[in-house]
């Protein structure tokens, strides 16, 4: 089976995401989208907190609402993230997110997901993400890992200045593309 997940890059800053769940799995949910996206506008909903999700909330000023799931939780939002411990609970919330057509991962639950959780691996403006089609997190985590090694820490600068030599080309789209391209072309690592 091949993947059929389209990547995209969410300015998720700039969307309503909401995690409900206030355990272990809720904390996973988080500090993954914090750790990519430290502007996140998410809000954590939950009957109880765990003393992690409560320091990393406190860290990153993200609100926690403390009460069970209702549908009126997904009021305004985006997405959404299905985290809590009760497998009853995270099949509702996924309907109820859906009849609102919103975006909806319920976690360790492939089949009630419209995306997943890769691994991600930023390196300044640079970030590459990493899917196993919801087959292996622990796979993506170790490519993470991999690409983590092999991409340079200097890799930002490089890109910060092909960013000002791009700036700087005269001609059509077609044309910058043309220059970029074979300027870029010694990158590729050759056997």
């Amino acid at each position: 089976m091949k993947n059929e997940l389209y990547p995209i890059f969410l300015k998720v800053s700039e969307l309503n995401i909401m995690i409900i769940g206030g355990g272990t799995v809720g904390y996973e949910k988080l500090s993954f989208l914090l750790k990519s996206s430290p502007n996140a506008n998410v809000v954590v909903a939950s009957k109880e907190f765990s003393k992690d999700i409560i320091a990393l909330a406190n860290t990153y000023k993200t609100p926690l609402m403390w009460r069970p799931y209702s549908k009126n939780l997904l009021h305004k939002q985006h997405m959404v993230i299905a985290a809590t411990d009760n497998i009853d609970v995270n099949r509702q919330i996924y309907q109820d997110a859906k009849s609102k057509q919103l975006l909806v991962n319920v976690a360790d639950t492939p089949d009630l997901c419209d995306f997943y959780l890769g691994g991600i691996v930023t390196k300044g403006n640079v970030k590459v993400a990493i899917s196993t089609n919801g087959k292996s997190p622990t796979m993506a985590n170790r490519l993470r890992q991999f690409f983590e090694e092999i991409i340079p820490e200097n890799i930002d600068d490089l890109v910060e200045n092909l960013s000002v030599y791009r700036s700087g080309l005269k001609g059509n789209f077609s044309q910058k593309v043309s220059i970029l391209n074979k300027l870029t072309k010694s990158f590729i690592i050759k056997e």
